[in-house]
């Protein structure tokens, strides 16, 4: 309902419900932290892990650095570019080649 507003909310005293002011930072990072941990996710993961994936996933699809960049808020596409994960990404081939 609300596009423009933060991802991560806090939640209004007395109603339960999601307000627009957003969670400070270190409250964020604990939430992910405690999640990543139910969930059994041994990775190292934090609020910039959500950023990263969402760059490459939006560039692996034939997104642009440029648009990217602005719907990051970035005011350079060097900044978008350490997001970009896609060169992290190992094909099977690469990997029988190690293990054979």
């Amino acid at each position: 309902d609300d596009p423009k507003g933060p991802l991560f909310r806090t939640i209004g005293r007395g109603t339960g419900k999601l307000t627009r002011t957003p969670l400070p930072q270190a409250n964020a990072y604990a939430m992910i932290q405690r999640r990543a941990a139910c969930a059994e996710i041994e990775t190292n993961i934090g609020n910039h892990t959500f950023r990263a994936t969402g760059i490459t996933a939006y560039l692996k699809n034939g997104g642009t650095l440029e648009k990217a960049a602005a719907m990051a808020n970035h005011s350079s596409t060097r900044t978008t570019q350490l997001y970009d994960r896609r060169h992290d990404e190992m094909s099977l081939d690469e990997i029988e080649r190690i293990v054979i």
